[in-house]
């Protein structure tokens, strides 16, 4: 039997009790073919994008009231519209702009609609998305658009080949990277991996760490103000190290704009914070166990913003902005977005919407907004001039 978190979760449908099934039949055979332990990140990898099982891959729906969780464009598209506000300086004279994972497509909803009234709409405005699913969505979603703006909206397999001039955002995207899963015990560091236990259901199970992950585990707990002690657990995304660089190989000049839940690097790992940060979520119920129903449940961890600092410097991107997401959609304009709304019930709804995306108890302070800048674009932009946390990077 697969374990039930200690909450209350809802029960499942036959096609998703099928759905788990399947998914747990090739989990199995991945980890039998690999000797019997896998990576958590090959979990992940296993779980969340294998071609027709991974959460990412399947059918179900993910973003809003009917799925697991809620985004900011989805809670509002005063997110949208502020993010419009942000990027219009960068978007003149045929620049593009090019959003990765769009999940449902409210963000490029809401943006190509304010950029319209801006006056600055882009050449071109490209989704980077690996759901063939969610691709569907999306056109579903922007086919209602004007014919002008449904125009300019093109799906990307890859990266573009041709460096673009404009920006590129990133929402909710850092931390859904495969990540790696550590703990400290008296002996030093492991590798907190996945194995079948007796009724053949993956557990955690912990090896030593080999020397590529204990030499990065020995480099981050040196660059702590307290190195991290026997009984810490967390996680490690080593990919990001790949991932900033490949997109800054696709600017040639202009912004990418990353929103994400996530602390600088002293934050994250800071003593008190000796669980980690793993989150699961199944129909807005949020829990701790990553092997409940395999490929159902979307599996998080927090974001190391130093590590992309760090990523984007070797990659020659400046760190322009740093903030946290309240802060910068008060610079970008949020109140001046509230007063457009034209009647009252408009205007109470809306204000409603944007406690949801400003309070510290919602998402104002837990996600956080960092500008790249290839080129000088931070002057152009007011969005990071209310709060500059750089300094913690």
């Amino acid at each position: 039997m697969t374990a039930t978190p200690a909450i209350t979760m809802p029960a499942l449908d036959a096609a998703q009790a099928e759905h788990a099934r399947a998914v747990l039949d090739a989990l199995r055979a991945r980890i039998a073919g690999r000797g019997g332990w896998i990576g958590f990140d090959e979990y992940l990898e296993q779980v969340m994008y294998a071609p027709g099982l991974g959460y990412y891959s399947a059918g179900a729906a993910k973003f809003g009231a009917a799925g697991d969780f809620i985004t900011g464009p989805e809670v509002s598209p005063l997110f949208g519209a502020c993010v419009a506000r942000a990027c219009a300086p960068w978007l003149a004279g045929g620049a593009e702009l090019l959003e990765l994972g769009a999940g449902s497509g409210a963000l490029a909803e809401s943006l190509l609609r304010r950029l319209a009234e801006l006056d600055a709409l882009p050449a071109r405005y490209g989704i980077l998305e690996v759901s063939a699913d969610l691709r569907e969505r999306q056109r579903a979603r922007l086919d209602r658009l004007p014919p002008g703006l449904r125009a300019r909206v093109h799906w990307l397999d890859a990266l573009p080949a041709q460096p673009l001039r404009g920006a590129i955002l990133a929402n909710e995207v850092a931390d859904a990277l495969p990540f790696q899963c550590f703990a400290v015990t008296d002996a030093g560091f492991v590798e907190r991996g996945v194995a079948l236990d007796g009724q053949a259901m993956p557990a955690w199970s912990e090896r030593k760490a080999d020397a590529a992950l204990q030499s990065e585990l020995e480099r981050l707990s040196g660059s702590l103000d307290a190195p991290l002690a026997p009984g810490f657990r967390g996680e490690l995304c080593r990919r990001l190290d790949s991932w900033i660089p490949a997109l800054a190989g696709a600017l040639e000049s202009g912004a990418l704009l990353l929103f994400d839940y996530g602390l600088a690097r002293h934050e994250l790992y800071h003593p008190q914070r000796d669980s980690g940060t793993l989150r699961c979520h199944f129909r807005h119920r949020a829990h701790g166990d990553p092997f409940w129903h395999p490929g159902l449940q979307d599996i998080t961890a927090w974001v190391d913003f130093t590590r992309i600092a760090e990523a984007a410097a070797a990659a020659n991107l400046e760190v322009a902005g740093y903030c946290t997401q309240a802060a910068f959609l008060l610079g970008a304009g949020i109140e001046e977005e509230l007063v457009r709304e034209g009647d009252a019930l408009s205007r109470a709804r809306r204000a409603s919407e944007a406690r949801q995306l400003l309070l510290p108890g919602e998402m104002g302070e837990t996600f956080k907004a960092m500008l790249l800048a290839r080129g000088n674009v931070a002057a152009t932009s007011s969005a990071f001039a209310v709060r500059d946390l750089r300094r913690l990077l």
